[in-house]
């Protein structure tokens, strides 16, 4: 969807109080936004927690939105501060038993410059992996993210192995030229 569009939605879900405008934007942005607080947080669970959550603060924010510049990084910055103090909370409860991210709140492995290099790159590898075309995005996914095998891509998406292959090839490339630039 294109920034017009998104545009679209903002003003529709402001001045109509438009559910169905808001339900498109949720389709349209919740596996970003749930990638993003899965890389934060580790468990499936919390992350889908989280994403509701800034849906919520985004639902009844709704008559600023449209003014937001950027609506891509405002999305992004509040699902990284809702996962950091989703983690916060969670280690008050219960202490961790291991350290799961190197930049979180509890990391001491790792410089503030260091981490700050990371999220930039992990916000330009979603912006990235959002950019692709749908069926190149899926099999990224599934083999990368997912660790399936080529042939069982290939038989969910009723596609041949190379296919998967050269999909897989284009998502890499599309996705290195992103990130280095």
């Amino acid at each position: 969807m294109t920034e017009p569009e998104i545009r679209k939605l903002l003003r529709q879900m402001k001045e109509q109080d438009s559910q169905t405008a808001f339900r498109r934007f949720y389709d349209m942005t919740y596996d970003r936004l749930f990638r993003i607080a899965f890389y934060y947080l580790k468990k499936e669970e919390w992350a889908q927690e989280v994403v509701l959550d800034v849906f919520l603060k985004l639902w009844n924010r709704r008559n600023v939105l449209p003014e937001v510049l950027n609506i891509e990084d405002y999305c992004f910055v509040l699902i990284k501060n809702a996962s950091l103090n989703y983690l916060k909370k969670e280690m008050k409860q219960s202490p961790p038993l291991s350290i799961t991210s190197s930049c979180g709140p509890e990391a001491t492995t790792n410089s503030p410059e260091e981490c700050l290099i990371s999220e930039e790159l992990f916000a330009r590898y979603v912006k990235a992996l959002d950019r692709l075309p749908e069926r190149c995005r899926e099999v990224f996914i599934r083999v990368r993210e997912e660790k399936q095998t080529y042939a069982q891509v290939a038989k969910d998406l009723n596609i041949s192995i190379k296919t998967v292959d050269a999909q897989l090839q284009k998502a890499l490339s599309r996705l290195k030229a992103a990130i280095s630039s």
